[in-house]
């Protein structure tokens, strides 16, 4: 199983990102998990890189690779190739930073929104780094990001088969999935991963630490916000970003949809999915 989720490919922070467990990772091998620092943030052009390099290794083992996870930026960047980004404006750049610091990201957002909907579903008003790049380069070139990334040419191997499941369910189904998961990371001891983090760190800015859940724990710990209050910002912010989710994914192309109901067997879904793959 090949990893492809932006935070799950950080060290410490597998509570709070779903990290398989240990025991899950000794039964099944995993690559691309918990092997960077969160001091060393990751783009998706090194994650892609990374990906094709470990699919040939697998298959060179006469393993066939399973990709799990839901970052569609990442997902674009090993099907469809990625905007490879030369043109910059230092000048703009700062401009928008500056922006960003004062008027939130919630602001620069809405502009994205404007100019480019597509790639402002997929991007967090708190990633700074993306917003400000995504309106940079439609400043800079008078076209949006989005544009730039239909006209690369795919990346990765040459030849790649694929077979593309996507998973969905219904909305309130899918509530309900998100409440139980932060109640479970959070009796898991995801406060106390996010402790050892600013410990480790010295309480820096990181980019990862900047993620769901670890922005409104940092909040909680700084007595900013009560406990209550954190958790259900933490639920509120998943709710939003699985939305973006489906959105972005419901216009990618797929060999196989399955919609998910509340009893589901997981060994029900992988028998259907390896019936069709095989098909």
């Amino acid at each position: 199983v090949i990893g492809l989720d932006s935070r799950q490919i950080y060290s410490g922070m597998e509570i709070g990102t779903a990290q398989p467990t240990k025991k899950e990772q000794d039964t099944i091998p995993h690559h691309l998990i918990g092997i960077r620092s969160p001091e060393e943030p990751i783009t998706s052009g090194e994650y892609a890189k990374l990906i094709t390099a470990t699919v040939r290794d697998v298959r060179k083992r006469g393993k066939e690779p399973i990709i799990c996870g839901g970052s569609g930026l990442y997902y674009r960047a090993i099907t469809k190739g990625i905007f490879k980004g030369s043109v910059s404006n230092l000048k703009v750049r700062e401009q928008l930073e500056k922006e960003y610091d004062q008027e939130g990201g919630s602001v620069l957002l809405g502009k994205l929104q404007s100019v480019d909907p597509d790639y402002a579903k997929i991007v967090h008003p708190n990633n700074r780094r993306r917003l400000v790049r995504a309106l940079e380069i439609y400043k800079a070139t008078g076209k949006p990001l989005s544009i730039h990334f239909k006209k690369q040419k795919r990346s990765g191997e040459k030849g790649l088969t694929k077979f593309t499941v996507f998973l969905t369910c219904f909305f309130d189904e899918l509530e309900k999935r998100i409440r139980q998961r932060t109640n479970i990371m959070l009796s898991n001891g995801w406060i106390e991963e996010v402790k050892n983090l600013q410990l480790k760190f010295q309480n820096k800015l990181l980019h990862p630490l900047d993620s769901i859940g670890y922005r409104q724990i940092i909040a909680y710990l700084n007595n900013k916000s009560t406990y209550e209050r954190m958790v259900e910002d933490i639920n509120l912010r998943t709710r939003q970003y699985a939305k973006r989710q489906l959105q972005w994914f419901s216009k990618e192309s797929s060999d196989m949809r399955i919609e998910l109901s509340g009893d589901f067997k997981k060994s029900d879904i992988a028998d259907r999915v390896i019936r069709s793959w095989q098909g």
